[in-house]
Parts: structure tokens; sequence; C-alpha cells
């Protein structure tokens, strides 16, 4: 099949029609999936279709539908910490399975600066995708609103503050990072500070609050050092300001492995010890806390498994299942040398 100008002719219903001996009508049906095409209409259409090299039209297709069979992926955190944290890249993997195996694609849109969320917003109302996964969505979030708007399914990998119509996946934040902190004050440790990360989301602030939990009257806020995100640099700075109000601090809980990994450079910096002068924990068990010396002692969560289940709750809901609901999973102590 060939054109005048020498391109190549794309093969079209007709040219198939004509091989496989059948009408328009029967391959229209076959290839929007319709049950009602007979055994010996199938297998003469796929012949034909492999003869005349046909690919369908599937804009047109999802037209019809009115499908995209495309779930946004929607990371709002800096362009950086996209390749630098790990679990985000375990996500989103876990959520590229759930959908494949359900033959849905996945748009990935990473938010990084006010103009991103302007740009998302108008893409998500442009109906290019079906639904939206949402990960590290802040406090009353203006995308987590358009999506709300637009009524479009959707699942947050955890429950930032104002976010009340999608479905959720989860961990314990809270009572795991009470569990960890006390562990590590088990150890012995007496001045217990905190690096705590990314307090505009529902991870940090709960992870925050599990220490304090775990501390009771112990705890100092004096010994908590705020920073904005779950980087190495984050917790290299951090630590470096406790060490600065805090000289005998003993032990520090990282709100990320990441975090705390920065924070262990900084004690090395300071000729501090780990675990021998300052024990350290962290969150997560990514592979920040297997390339630390010595290894980590965090919480393993599940970040695969969040990203599959954040999937599965869309496809649920573009089935027709639309009440929202919350899902957790469970998280894990990982004791290792670093306290």
């Amino acid at each position: 099949m060939s054109t005048t100008s020498g391109r190549p002719r794309r093969a079209t219903v007709h040219d198939v029609a004509v091989v496989a001996g059948v009408s328009r009508g029967t391959i229209s049906r076959y290839v929007n999936g319709d049950p009602y095409v007979s055994a010996s209409a199938r297998h003469a259409i796929e012949a034909a279709i492999a003869e005349v090299g046909y690919v369908p039209n599937t804009a047109a297709r999802h037209l019809v539908m009115q499908r995209t069979e495309t779930v946004a992926f929607i990371v709002h955190e800096p362009h950086s910490l996209f390749i630098e944290d790990p679990n985000i890249g375990g996500i989103l993997l876990g959520a590229n399975a759930a959908l494949s195996e359900a033959d849905h694609q996945m748009a990935v849109l990473i938010i990084d600066t006010e103009r991103d969320t302007e740009r998302v917003a108008k893409y998500l109302s442009g109906g290019s995708v079906d639904g939206a996964i949402i990960v590290s969505a802040r406090a009353y979030d203006p995308v987590a609103r358009v999506v709300e708007r637009l009524r479009l399914p959707a699942a947050f990998v955890g429950h930032p503050p104002g976010a009340t119509s999608a479905a959720f996946v989860v961990i314990d934040n809270r009572g795991s990072a009470h569990a960890i902190t006390e562990r590590l004050i088990g150890t012995g440790r007496r001045r217990i500070g905190m690096i705590a990360a990314a307090l505009d989301r529902d991870s940090g602030s709960e992870r925050l609050a599990g220490f304090a939990d775990a501390l009771g009257d112990r705890y100092d806020d004096n010994l908590v050092e705020r920073v904005p995100l779950y980087s190495y640099s984050a917790g290299r700075d951090g630590m470096n300001a406790l060490l600065d109000r805090a000289p005998d601090i003993d032990g520090v809980f990282a709100a990320s492995d990441a975090v705390a990994a920065g924070a262990m450079e900084a004690l090395r910096a300071a000729g501090r010890r780990v675990p021998e002068d300052v024990g350290v924990v962290g969150f997560d068990d990514s592979a920040w806390a297997r390339r630390t010396l010595p290894a980590l002692s965090t919480v393993r969560q599940p970040a695969e498994g969040l990203g599959r289940q954040a999937a599965t709750l869309v496809l649920e809901q573009l089935r027709g299942d639309i009440t929202p609901r919350e899902v957790l999973l469970e998280s894990e102590i990982v004791w290792r040398e670093s306290a």
C-alpha cells in the first residue's frame, strides 16, 4: 500500500474487511471488545489484521467510549527530589504494574512550581486522563481541589487535610514513628532529637506527633529541627543545626532515610560516631538505609504496595465502585546497626 508521495498508506478498517470477508461493523465491534462476534469472524479478522498491518485508531475508540484508558500519576515534589527519593520510584512502579495489568497507561506529572500547578490543572480539566493517583499532596492542595471539582476518580497516597471525596492508601505514620522512637529510647539515649521534614503534609506531621508521643514528658521542642523536604541535604543541614543548639545530643530520629543519611554525614564531619556517640534511626527502608555505614535502623513502608493499591482504588472507581475508602498497609521496624 503506497501513496503518490511515497509514504506508506495506513491500513484501514475497509482493508481488513475486504481481506476478512466481513462487514466493517463487525470489525468495529471486534476492535471495541464486543463479545457478540463469532469465533469464525474473530479468527478471520485477526488474520486479516496481521496481513494488512492494521493498527486501530485508539484516539477514535477513546472518543466513542469517552475513556482515555490513562491515569495520571501526580507527584507534588521538586524535580530533584523525584530523582533522589527511592520511595517515589517504588510507588510509581507499583502503580504502573497495576495499571499495566488492566491495560491502562500512566501519565507522570511533576509539580514543582505554581506554574506547574496551573499547567497540571488545565491538563486534568481537558479530559486527557480518566483518573489520578496523587503523591505528596500538601494540606488543602490546589491540585487535589481540582481533582475533586472535576469529580475525577482518584486515590491519594497518604491522607492530606482537606481531601475528603477521594480514596486513600496509607500507613500508620504516627504509630510507626512512636514505635521506632521507643526502640531508640530503649538503647539508653537520654537527649533524643528529631529532624522533622515535610510538615506541610500528613506523613511529616504524623511522624513528628508519634515522636512526641513516645517521649511524653521528655519531649523538648528545642531538640526538633524542622526542614522542608525529605532530602539528604535537609538531613545534613538539620543535623548541623541540632549540633549547634544541643552538642550533647545522643539520639536522632530522622523523618526519612534520605534525611537520616544526610544527618549521619554531618555527624561524621563533626567527629561523632554512629552509634557509639549518637544513635540514628530513619523511616522508609529505602535504598538509602542500606547505603549508609553503619546500616540504618528504620521503618519499612511498602512503597510498591502503596502504588499498586492506589492504582487499584482508581481502577475500582472507573469500574463503577464510586464509594471512597481508605486502605491501611502495614509497616514494620527494621533494626540495624545505626542505633
